[in-house]
């Protein structure tokens, strides 16, 4: 039922800036996303463990976990969609694979990090990173092996909170003459740091902003006035929905059975879902005698 897009990443970013990423962590979510009106979203490992799996992102799910988990997000929305890579999950032959499934499963954009496997949320501490070689190998191979030119590749570097900004920026500029087509500097601690690297590049950057993370939160116009065109907001979703799902079960404990206007109505959940145009196939398709 879903046809996936034919937009690019790079349309897509042509038309909004910046281009403003709710995460998706399940399929659901996707879905509404889709509705709401955006223009494109992003897969993070952070929400998808934790919804997929009740886990932190501590690197304890494998390339096959985190594919399966994709796979089942972008089949429910025809958005253009960027996947969280973590590392590439090896060395360069499992990153060639790793770009090269995902461009198969029809994703648009990927970011990987240069963190030492196993890897760590970008906002915990414990991250160790990579000789900065090692990452420049696994983006040439992974440039090199597109089999879709407009496959956008963006590189994130974790080592502002290991070795300070001025290194994160070092490395930034490798990654792109290795073959990134964008940026991702990780966790900024102040308003100053996300200004000097919104100014740092001339190609798409992704400001990551995490409630109670590291980065202080700065509104899509404050960060696309600084140079910024990617805002992605990869656990706004699922922090809403957990609170309300810890509402409703302790409503449940106290006996608040009167449930009706506390979430959307089922008439309003099946259209989210698209019930109606599943049972008309039955219509469609069943042979009458």
């Amino acid at each position: 039922m879903i046809q996936r897009t034919q937009t690019t990443w790079a349309q897509a970013l042509s038309k909004e800036k910046p281009l403003l990423l709710p995460a998706a962590h399940d399929a659901l979510s996707a879905r509404l996303i889709e509705q709401a009106g955006f223009t494109a979203y992003v897969i993070g490992g952070f929400p998808l463990l934790a919804a997929r799996h009740a886990l932190p992102d501590l690197g304890l799910a494998g390339f096959g976990e985190m594919q399966a988990g994709v796979r089942d997000i972008i089949t429910a929305s025809t958005l253009p969609v960027m996947i969280d890579a973590d590392d590439g999950y090896g060395d360069v032959k499992n990153v060639i694979r790793t770009l090269q499934t995902y461009e198969t499963m029809g994703v648009h954009a990927l970011f990987m990090e240069d963190q030492v496997s196993p890897k760590r949320c970008g906002h915990v501490d414990g991250k160790e990173i990579v000789p900065q070689q090692v990452m420049i190998d696994k983006l040439k191979a992974a440039s090199d092996a597109k089999n879709n030119p407009d496959t956008f590749l963006m590189a994130r570097t974790d080592s502002r909170a290991v070795y300070g900004l001025d290194e994160a920026l070092r490395r930034a500029e490798a990654y792109l003459k290795a073959g990134a087509d964008g940026i991702f500097i990780e966790a900024p601690q102040t308003v100053e740091e996300l200004e000097q690297i919104g100014a740092a590049f001339d190609v798409p950057q992704m400001a990551n902003m995490l409630e109670n993370g590291r980065t202080p939160i700065l509104s899509p116009d404050e960060l696309g006035e600084i140079g910024f065109a990617m805002v992605s907001y990869p656990v706004t979703m699922i922090f809403r929905i957990v609170k309300t799902m810890h509402q409703a079960l302790k409503d449940l404990q106290e006996g608040k059975l009167n449930l009706e206007g506390e979430g959307i109505g089922f008439d309003e959940f099946k259209e989210i879902i698209g019930l109606k145009e599943w049972s008309l196939l039955d219509e469609q398709y069943s042979t009458k005698e």
